[in-house]
């Protein structure tokens, strides 16, 4: 997806909000009706049925009437793919969707003169209802664009992004291979020894974030007082999130062209930053320590570096086991608790050899080093592949 700052009129917002409350009314919709299901009720109706009775219900309703087909359509389309990614086991149970939260809409069938330049920095793209909307032209738009996304953050910035199929960066071809772990410390460490960390927010920004957060928690809801307290706080989190987006694909695209082979672990992202809470019946423990430990890992950016590896250097991403790969010794090979001395110390207690525990894990990892269950060493193998050849950097 490229993605590109969206500036429409006053005029031209309103329609595009009209579109996101059509696409969320739509969605939400879908949704309820999925919720009614019980087994033995018969099989739920498919994108063309709901298509059906998305015609009955803009007879029935001259509001929605008013909107535009496309976007109501592509909202069924959206939730039929998110409903199947949820069987495959890829994401959560779509939920409802909230006005000033998830705001957007797609557009299909495309045409090559729906996208035109203006000037060096301006462009313009045909969306209905709205006639023209300008956007920055950032870079080229991509050729043979057949649709595109418009959204609208919580700081209130509208976004156009065309979907297209990026081009691979090519393999540099030197043979080399790198490890990656992740942790919150240190956003990557590299088996070469590098440290990489992702960018936060400052810590004027973060003071200035803490007394947000405390002038929302005393402002009475529904007041102007707190919407203007909310909207700051999400330029703040947008900030946040654009530097961590930008870090990402910069560090993406430097890796996939420095090695011909990356190697990660397999972490259960959604299952690490689980909330701890508990029940009321069963409540839990280290809550406050867990939730900031889950912070820590979302903003870190584990998932988004991991995902456009794999979109930029597609079959050069493996993925392997994590057990032990922080108490393994990238040395000699022995593995022990007691050689992950701290959090950034490893010495091994049978050699002797000392480096950053986390550049000891990445090394372990670029070998394809896992440790199973029992204690044995071995090298892992996704799937049937050949032993990649690994060329490390002498300790």
């Amino acid at each position: 997806m490229s993605r590109y700052r969206l500036m429409p009129s006053p005029a031209q917002e309103a329609a595009l909000l009209g579109h996101c409350a059509h696409a969320r009314y739509v969605w939400n919709l879908c949704v309820e009706q999925e919720s009614h299901w019980r087994p033995g009720r018969g099989k739920m109706p498919g994108f063309a049925g709901r298509c059906r009775q998305l015609s009955e219900a803009r007879a029935a309703e001259p509001w929605l009437a008013a909107g535009s087909v496309i976007v109501q359509q592509q909202a069924i389309r959206d939730h039929d793919r998110a409903m199947r990614n949820y069987f495959v086991g890829t994401h959560r149970c779509p939920s409802w969707r909230k006005a000033g939260r998830d705001e957007g809409f797609r557009i299909v069938h495309v045409k090559p003169d729906d996208v035109r330049r203006l000037s060096r920095n301006t462009a313009e793209v045909r969306i209905p209802k709205a006639d023209w909307v300008r956007f920055r032209w950032s870079r080229p738009v991509p050729q043979g664009v057949k649709s595109y996304r418009v959204t609208r953050d919580r700081a209130g910035r509208w976004h156009v992004a065309f979907a297209a199929v990026p081009e691979p960066v090519p393999a540099p071809g030197n043979g080399e291979v790198a490890g990656i772990d992740r942790g919150v410390a240190v956003s990557a460490a590299l088996s070469t020894g590098e440290m990489l960390h992702c960018p936060a927010l400052t810590i004027r920004e973060q003071l200035r974030m803490r007394r947000l957060e405390r002038k929302l928690a005393r402002a009475k809801r529904g007041s102007n007082r707190r919407s203007r307290v909310k909207h700051a706080i999400a330029r703040l989190k947008a900030r946040e999130s654009d530097r961590r987006k930008d870090w990402c694909e910069k560090t993406s695209t430097d890796l996939a062209r420095r090695f011909d082979m990356i190697r990660v672990e397999d972490l259960k992202i959604p299952n690490m930053t689980r909330s701890a809470r508990g029940t009321v019946a069963d409540p839990g423990r280290n809550v406050r320590q867990k939730a900031g430990l889950n912070r820590g890992i979302l903003t870190s950016g584990w998932g988004l570096l991991v995902r456009r590896l794999e979109d930029k250097a597609p079959a050069r991403v493996e993925k392997f086991s994590p057990a032990y790969t922080s108490q393994r010794c990238s040395a000699c090979g022995h593995v022990a608790a007691g050689s992950r001395e701290s959090q950034a110390l490893f010495r091994c207690a049978a050699c002797g050899y000392a480096c950053n525990a986390d550049v000891n894990a990445a090394r372990n990892i670029a070998a394809g080093h896992a440790v199973t269950a029992r204690g044995g060493a071995g090298t892992a193998r996704p799937g049937n592949r050949e032993p990649q050849p690994v060329l490390l950097p002498s300790a």
